[in-house]
């Protein structure tokens, strides 16, 4: 486990989900002061957010302002969310790890309980007549 390259890996990730964030922040202002910049916009980003860094890259060959726009909302909300969002990430994994493993524990349990073995064991009795009751 290269735990330097998953790091790496990891804050990519987060990078392109916070220049999603900023994009989805700028849409939403563009939307009430702009529609048709914001549908340009919309229509521009369409599967492309993927790679946040490609993205920036694409759009300033196209709208250099837009491309600066998302770049700056994209530092605020990491400035934001730095602090706390290492402690939100551990504790979110293992509290999302205990009801993981919760669950599958009432799922194994209930399929022991509502599937009992198809033989009960028998018990001996010493009378006959219970026996016969049986057959």
């Amino acid at each position: 486990m290269n735990l330097k390259q998953i790091a790496k890996d990891t804050a990519k990730t987060l990078q392109s989900y916070l220049t999603y964030q900023a994009l989805r922040t700028v849409l939403a202002q563009l939307g009430e002061t702009n529609p048709p910049l914001a549908l340009w916009l919309h229509n521009f980003s369409a599967n492309k957010v993927q790679d946040g860094e490609a993205y920036i890259k694409e759009l300033f060959r196209e709208k250099p302002d837009l491309a600066l726009r998302i770049m700056t909302v994209r530092e605020h909300i990491a400035e934001e969310v730095a602090d706390f969002l290492p402690e939100m990430v551990r504790t979110g994994i293992q509290q999302a790890n205990m009801e993981q493993s919760r669950q599958h524990l009432e799922r194994i349990t209930q399929m022991n309980v509502s599937n009992p073995s198809p033989e009960p064991e028998r018990q001996a009795t010493s009378d006959p007549n219970l026996d016969n009751l049986s057959t």
